[in-house]
């Protein structure tokens, strides 16, 4: 039976490690303050091994606040999603981020480490493929011809999930291992919610939801410190100054080691401490507030990064309760 292994050390930086754990105004620049992360041994992923008569299978775990799974892998890939938190997966490559709408695809022998800021349900389904390049398919069934590029599936990425893959992914059974076997009657119906469940994962558009980290001394020491607090300064001339260096030099540096502009990335850390606060109950405004933004500017900035407003980006309906300015709203400057 394949073992999953656990990896010491860190595939990259956690953002989530760095987010702060309480708000308002001050939480965003306390990030010493914020209480650690508290590392967990990996979920118990020998109970729940996919095989050839079970190629997926689902285990839910319900995680604390601040928990941080550590490095791991595992010879099977893995869809992970979050039903009522952020969830921050991070990979050699950097971190990539889910809400609860969205899920991460993890390829097969990936080291990974997952956390969680704040108290959350976390699914994991885990998928045996003989042939990664075929992408997400029972063995036994074919594929409905969705084409399936191979790259796709070495590299981890944020997937949409539509309400169908949703309660799919709710619907499966999430016995372990030691516990009694499941009659034929629910492998059956394990084995028709898996199929549809992998068609449905093979029709998700990508989500680009993610911070990667550079290799470069210099410009990794400037994106820890956006990471850290992207507020604390306004232009990339004030940033590359922290570094001693040049901004045509960062800005060749950005373009180099990350494929993007420095604004662009800077964008996708702004997403992710905006993730973590809306999962925390702020409204739209005062996280627009809170990461210096006017309401406009942060709206037009989520709309331009991701394609779809903040109120359905952050999880957030208009006009329920979490969507109105709180009592506690602070008020800040604001980039327009």
């Amino acid at each position: 039976m394949p073992k999953p292994v656990s990896t010491p050390g860190t595939p990259a930086d956690t953002l989530a490690d760095t987010l702060p754990s309480t708000c308002p105004a001050a939480a965003l620049r306390s990030v010493r303050r914020a209480r650690p992360m508290e590392p967990v041994e990996a979920l118990h992923p020998h109970l729940f091994v996919p095989t050839p008569q079970r190629p997926v299978r689902a285990k839910q775990h319900r995680l604390s606040a601040r928990t941080r799974v550590i490095p791991h892998s595992h010879s099977w890939a893995q869809i992970a999603i979050s039903l009522d938190g952020v969830l921050h997966l991070s990979a050699p490559q950097g971190t990539l981020i889910a809400p609860p709408s969205k899920a991460v695809w993890i390829p097969p022998g990936l080291v990974h480490a997952v956390a969680m800021v704040e108290e959350a349900d976390l699914v994991s389904i885990y998928v045996l493929q003989d042939d990664p390049a075929q992408g997400p398919v029972l063995p036994d069934l074919p594929s409905c011809g969705v084409a399936c590029n191979p790259q796709d599936w070495a590299r981890c990425r944020v997937l949409e999930v539509s309400p169908l893959m949703r309660e799919l992914i709710t619907a499966l059974p999430k016995q372990s291992d030691d516990q009694p076997a499941p009659d034929a009657a629910t492998l059956q119906r394990e084995h028709h919610l898996s199929a549809l469940l992998l068609e449905e994962l093979r029709r998700a558009s990508e989500v680009h939801l993610g911070v990667n980290m550079p290799q470069d001394k210099r410009l990794r020491m400037l994106c820890e410190a956006v990471v850290a607090d992207p507020t604390q300064h306004e232009s990339l001339a004030d940033w590359a100054a922290d570094t001693g260096a040049s901004p045509r030099t960062v800005a060749r540096l950005f373009q180099q080691q990350l494929g993007c502009s420095f604004t662009t990335w800077r964008q996708q850390v702004v997403l992710a401490h905006g993730l973590s606060l809306a999962a925390r109950g702020l409204p739209i405004q005062q996280i627009a507030a809170e990461l210096e933004y006017s309401p406009s500017a942060f709206s037009a900035m989520v709309h331009r990064t991701v394609g779809m407003p903040p109120a359905r980006f952050f999880g957030q309906q208009a006009g329920s309760a979490a969507h109105r300015v709180g009592s506690g709203a602070v008020s800040r400057p604001t980039r327009e």
